[in-house]
This record gives C-alpha cells, sequence and structure tokens, in this order.
C-alpha cells in the first residue's frame, strides 16, 4: 500500500529558522566591520569576529538539535500516533522518556483517551452483534411465515401483492444484518478465517450465476477473460467481494448494458477489474463510497443498504489486498481489486 507523504515537520523549519538567523549575525557583523573600516578608520580583526559567531553558530545549532529531540520529537510521535488512532488503532499507547512534565501530562491524557475510546469501540461492536442476532431470529419467522402464505395462492391480489412486498423486505432486512454481523466480526477480527486453495476464475463464474436474476432482468451483457488462476485465501470472504462488486456493476448498469470482467495475474499478485456502463460516482461522493451506510445515488436506495462496499473493503484489508475505483471517460466506473501473492 502506497505511504501518504509526510509533508515538512515543525522540527525543520525551527532548525532552519535559528541557522537563518545566526548566518543574519554573521553578514550584519561582516557588513559593520566594513562599514566602520571605510567611514571611520577603525580596523578590526575579521578573521576573529567571524570565528567568534563560527562558535556562536555552532552553539546555536547544538541548542536547536537539543530542542528539537527534546521538544519537537515527543510532538511528532503524538502525532504519528494520532493518524493511527484515527485509522481504529484503539489498543496504541504512548511512553515518553522526556523530562518535560506538559509532555508527560500530555502523554497520560492521550492513553486516557485511546482507552476511552477502546471501551466504546467494544461496547458498540458487542452492542451490534448482541442486537443483530436478537433480530436475526423474529425476522426469519416473518420471513418463513410470509413465504408460507405466498404458496397457499389465497387472497385477493392486493392482499397477494401485500405478501410479496413483505417478503421483499424482509428479505431486504435479513440482508442487511447479515451484512452488519460479518462486518462486525471481520472489524473485530472475530471470524475465523479459513484458508484454502481454490480457483479464483471459478468463483467468480459461480457468483455471476449467483446473480443471473438480476442481470438476467437488465438483459446485462457479459464481457468476460478470466485468466486461470490458483490461489489460495478465505474463499468464504472473497465470495462477498465478486458478489458487491459484480452486483454493483448490473445495479448500477442501464438495460442492455455491458459489464466487462478481467482477472489475470500482475506483479506480485492477482488483479481482477469489473467494469460497467454506468453513470459513473459523483465526484463528492468518490471519498465515501467505502463508508458504513453511505449511498450515493439516491435512486437506488430501495436497492442496497449501504454497506456493500464497506464489507469489501474492510474484507480486502484482512486478506492483504487493496481496492481503487475510477470513473472512465465518457461513461462507466471501473472497480480494480488487488490481492497479493501467496
Amino acid at each position: 500500500m502506497r505511504r501518504k507523504k509526510r509533508g515538512t515537520g515543525l522540527g525543520f523549519y525551527f532548525t532552519m529558522a535559528i541557522f537563518g538567523e545566526v548566518c543574519l549575525s554573521i553578514l550584519v557583523g561582516v557588513g559593520l566591520i566594513l562599514v566602520l573600516n571605510r567611514l571611520f578608520g577603525v580596523t578590526l580583526s575579521i578573521p576573529g569576529f567571524i570565528w567568534v559567531l563560527v562558535a556562536s553558530s555552532a552553539l546555536a545549532g547544538g541548542i536547536a538539535l537539543l530542542l528539537n529531540h527534546r521538544i519537537l520529537r515527543p510532538i511528532r510521535n503524538l502525532g504519528s500516533a494520532m493518524n493511527r488512532v484515527a485509522g481504529g488503532d484503539f489498543k496504541l499507547r504512548l511512553t515518553s522518556r522526556s523530562k518535560s512534565g506538559d509532555i508527560q501530562q500530555l502523554y497520560r491524557d492521550f492513553n486516557v483517551m485511546v482507552a476511552e475510546l477502546e471501551k466504546t469501540e467494544v461496547l458498540q461492536s458487542d452492542f451490534v452483534s448482541n442486537v443483530s442476532h436478537e433480530f436475526k431470529t423474529p425476522i426469519n419467522a416473518i420471513e418463513g411465515y410470509t413465504m408460507l402464505l405466498q404458496d397457499t395462492g389465497e387472497g385477493t391480489p392486493e392482499q397477494r401483492e401485500y405478501v410479496e412486498k413483505i417478503l421483499h423486505n424482509t428479505r431486504r432486512l435479513s440482508s442487511l444484518i447479515g451484512d452488519i454481523l460479518l462486518l462486525s466480526k471481520v472489524e473485530n477480527q472475530t471470524i475465523a478465517r479459513e484458508e484454502t486453495e481454490f480457483r479464483l476464475d471459478e468463483q467468480v463464474r459461480q457468483s455471476i450465476l449467483s446473480l443471473e436474476p438480476q442481470w438476467s432482468a437488465k438483459e446485462t451483457d457479459f464481457d468476460v477473460e478470466l485468466e486461470e488462476i490458483s490461489y489460495r485465501g478465505d474463499e468464504r470472504l472473497l465470495m462477498h467481494v465478486w458478489n458487491n462488486l459484480i452486483g454493483n456493476a448490473v445495479k448500477f448498469n442501464p438495460p442492455n448494458g455491458a459489464v466487462r470482467l478481467r482477472l489475470s495475474r500482475s506483479d506480485g499478485g492477482v488483479t481482477f477489474t469489473v467494469e460497467d456502463e454506468g453513470p459513473g460516482i459523483p465526484p463528492e461522493a468518490q471519498g465515501h463510497i467505502f463508508d458504513k451506510f453511505y449511498q450515493g445515488d439516491s435512486s437506488h436506495r430501495e436497492e442496497g443498504n449501504g454497506l456493500g462496499l464497506a464489507l469489501v473493503k474492510r474484507i480486502l484489508n484482512v486478506c492483504g489486498g487493496e481496492i481503487a475505483q475510477e470513473n472512465l471517460p465518457g461513461r462507466g466506473c471501473r472497480f480494480t481489486v488487488m490481492l497479493p501473492e501467496n
């Protein structure tokens, strides 16, 4: 994964400011000596004066480095730690050998803050998991009884339509709860991973077949080129990736549109791409498409729950992979998945 380019640190500016001040002092001192020599005939020993300034510069540089080490480095470490916490690492704790009481207090406050965030995260995860499990049983019961009502074929056409809507929304709710549970397990790394050897190309084909009701209703054409690839990984988790990406391509594609799928080996791993001919992703939404419950296209809210791409992103993080998105020239969108070589 690419590392963010680090900007110029505060310590650099601090050191350069002192160095610039010393250089300016040398120039001003030499200038004064020259002015005194020319206007008033006062002769001073320039070499001796310069040596004094050089010694002062060395002392100032040493002081600057000491301040940079004692004061600015702990602050930089704190900034780096805050970035890790922002990324979800709530187990991080900081220690400092600085003799500054303010630095020590700052680190203690940081550790207290992270500890409280960790407790909140655990409480939230437990709540989501427990509530989701409690919801799952009654929803499954509602779905089962609704299917029985549907199978009887009794009632007026209007009543049968109501039964169909109940069943549709019950299945949507059941799918949402399943995604929430899986996302919670993936994020908290409590899911039991089972790595096996399997054919990636065959798994992608199985995903296409499982989505047949969606793409046949829209008469979607598929342009598929899949290299025969044996891969060792978590087959169950990766199936969620293909189902979500291909399902999204079909969902946002226009009727009679085409979906292009490519799978091939690349330098250091495996690359999978899926392209559609839909409207693409608006610029204001591109930074949020992997956020939980985010749905940039309100016209498709009835078809999803906003967890698909968030789940894909986190599954790939667990598997050591990456995902990237880009709009195609003219029309359409491309998602690229990179899996590590194994």
